[in-house]
């Protein structure tokens, strides 16, 4: 069985699992929960605006952004709430089977880190790709120049091209250094590394308007970086 296999295999047989079980507990957990800031939180996550004009990015369609953000983002967003919701309700119920709550734990942290790398991703979009300030700096010092980290940048983000995955620029904070990372499933980033510039590699972000041609896609994605945002995240880490 193959690892997506699996997951939604997990997935779908811990929400099938609890689907009966928690529609009785969940006035209990409610009821036990009220006084508790986790409780209190939980499934009420809703999206963030853009901050752009789609129909102003260059290269990048008004109909793919729209599609991405509303579809694929907040379906994340939805999904988390579905899944914090079972948690909290689960919780009230000791003989909740441990499979169960392992699958909904699980997605949880899928739609955690969908929604924070979306949300890096669409923050950083509408600029109009110059490099500058201490980033750029930072890059050029740390790969030997800035045209050899884009180079290298790229070539992650074409790893994972006709497959699905996210390449990231971080700032490893537990090695005081800048790397690109290559990044799973929405959840396999380094540890203690906080993300600059989130580039969503899966089809859904670029197939309708470029199809399998994810080079040209990662071309627009550079031409509307927003460097002033990145250059805050950057500075941001170093503090």
């Amino acid at each position: 069985m193959s690892n997506i296999t699996r997951r939604q295999a997990i997935g779908t047989a811990a929400l099938s699992a609890t689907g009966i079980a928690l529609a009785g507990n969940a006035g209990a957990a409610a009821a036990q929960g009220a006084g508790s800031g986790a409780a209190a939180f939980a499934g009420k996550h809703t999206p963030k605006q853009l901050r752009f004009n789609p129909a102003k990015l260059t290269g990048l369609s008004e109909r793919l952004i729209t599609s991405h953000w509303e579809n694929n983002y907040q379906g994340s967003v939805r999904g988390l709430n579905t899944i914090e919701t079972r948690l909290a309700a689960a919780m009230a119920d000791p003989d909740f089977p441990a499979v169960a709550y392992a699958g909904l734990k699980r997605e949880e942290l899928h739609r955690t880190g969908s929604i924070v790398l979306h949300e890096y991703y669409f923050d950083a979009l509408g600029g109009s790709g110059n490099p500058g300030g201490s980033i750029y700096e930072a890059l050029d010092g740390w790969f030997g120049s800035f045209a050899a980290w884009e180079a290298e940048f790229r070539r992650t983000a074409m790893s994972l091209a006709g497959g699905s995955g996210w390449c990231i620029l971080s700032y490893n904070r537990h090695t005081a250094s800048l790397h690109n990372y290559w990044a799973s499933d929405h959840m396999h980033g380094a540890i203690n590394a906080a993300p600059l510039i989130a580039l969503d590699m899966y089809e859904h972000s670029y197939h309708m308007d470029y199809g399998a041609a994810a080079a040209k896609y990662v071309d627009a994605f550079m031409a509307n970086l927003d460097w002033e945002v990145v250059d805050a995240r950057y500075r941001a880490a170093l503090s």
